[in-house]
């Protein structure tokens, strides 16, 4: 069994966190789906430990050397897009 180059590491760790957002980003397109549905703060509270847990994630990758900051950072942009997209579609 060969050991796996740094490289192969970088790229995992990547695509872990890139299919961790994508569940989150489920999530939210579910939410989006349902506009009808009141706002929900179990649902909030959800999507928030969500994202707490993939930036806790993300912050364990960029300090390992596993991804670099703006990549990681990039991810939870992009969640925070689709969530400030959302809030803007529920709340009056």
């Amino acid at each position: 069994m060969t050991m796996p180059t740094q490289t192969d590491l970088n790229l995992r760790a990547m695509q872990l966190l890139k299919e961790d957002a994508e569940k989150i980003a489920q999530l939210i397109a579910v939410q989006l789906d349902n506009l009808t549905l009141p706002k929900c703060p179990l649902y909030e509270e959800v999507l928030d430990t969500q994202m707490f847990g993939l930036s806790r994630e993300i912050d364990f990758a960029v300090r390992a050397r596993l991804v670099n900051r703006d990549e990681g950072q990039q991810i939870i942009h992009d969640l925070e897009r689709k969530l400030a997209d959302l809030y803007s579609k529920i709340l009056p």
